[in-house]
């Protein structure tokens, strides 16, 4: 099968060449594409060296699959033209995630939705991701009617710019070309992306409207506060949930420990509890501290963690191609 990644030298195109190989996924050409300073390079793929391609040679080669990791403008553009010579695109932007023509998938949860017609997918938010793997069990059994959600994202939520101020910081220099505004080393941020007319930033408001649309359900209610914390990978998540109906703690950590994508780390008195340090380079949803919420009905508080790069960008995006392979979808 022919592929092309688009953005195959950034953080998470070369996750995704990473994932790609991991999985073992059927690619018999690969067409790295990257900016234009970086056409002719070489890279590494199943101890093959492909040279980076044009975008526009790439679609001129017609691959089954375009993987795109390049950002919003870039997917705006171009993977309209890919989808025109009948490849299928799977963006990692937000370019697509609220069109209401394109498919949000998760593809332990909605999968089923995609055809042979779905021609440019949208792989949802990294911090979306992780929550709706690990609430959709829950949902199926108890139905859920409200969310509120606090994050603890990684600076590689940010790219390599984030990771480098970090580092910058902790080695007492000052990053040249720092992702935030303010330092993040000994810091926390409660701004993740720009701030929108109501107070909340698009990183809060992505969490609210994917959740609703990738769960075929907007009567639940969902609000979010994002935060950026100094923590190189690994997003972690503070959930409180409300259910339609009341529910029983051993029956929901059940239901976990046997939900795909899910590991359920919830031994107190060992310790055990999911960590991002414990969450690095794996492809599961990690949650535990799961208790009652003794100050209202229904309700559950959750912690939730992933690896950002893999499960919440690189290796959904993959999955997503895997179930079109699998299902005939993409030849």
């Amino acid at each position: 099968m022919k592929v092309a990644v688009v953005g195959a030298t950034g953080l998470v195109g070369s996750k995704m060449l990473q994932v790609l190989t991991e999985r073992n996924f059927p690619v018999t050409e690969l067409l790295p594409v990257a900016s234009e300073k970086s056409i002719g390079k070489e890279i590494e793929f199943k101890g093959k060296k492909y040279a980076i391609v044009s975008m526009q040679d790439a679609i001129d080669a017609k691959p089954a699959v375009a993987i795109f990791s390049a950002g919003g403008d870039t997917s705006k553009e171009w993977a309209p033209k890919f989808a025109e010579v009948g490849t299928t695109v799977v963006d990692n932007s937000s370019a697509w995630r609220m069109d209401p023509s394109k498919k949000l998938i998760v593809p332990e949860i909605n999968a089923d939705s995609l055809t042979e017609t779905d021609k440019i997918i949208a792989n949802p938010n990294c911090s979306t991701i992780q929550m709706v793997v690990a609430l959709n069990p829950l949902y199926k059994k108890y139905g859920i009617k409200r969310i509120v959600v606090s994050t603890y994202q990684s600076v590689s939520g940010s790219g390599k710019k984030g990771v480098d101020q970090l580092e910058s910081e902790r080695n007492g220099g000052k990053s040249s070309n720092p992702a935030y505004a303010h330092p993040i080393d000994r810091n926390i941020l409660p701004q993740i992306d720009v701030f929108l007319d109501n107070g909340y930033t698009k990183e809060e408001m992505k969490m609210v409207n994917e959740t609703k649309k990738i769960m075929r359900n907007e009567d639940i209610a969902v609000t979010a506060t994002t935060v950026r914390v100094p923590v190189t990978g690994g997003h972690s998540e503070s959930v409180n949930v409300e259910f339609d109906q009341d529910f029983n703690l051993e029956e929901v950590k059940e239901l976990l420990a046997n939900a795909p994508g899910v590991v359920l780390e919830d031994d107190i008195k060992n310790g055990i509890y999911p960590m991002p340090i414990n969450a690095y380079e794996k492809d599961d949803v990690f949650v535990g501290r799961l208790r009652r919420d003794e100050s209202q009905a229904n309700t559950l508080n959750m912690w939730i963690v992933s690896d950002n790069i893999r499960k919440g960008a690189a290796t959904n995006a993959v999955q997503i191609a895997e179930y079109l392979t699998e299902n005939g979808l993409i030849k």
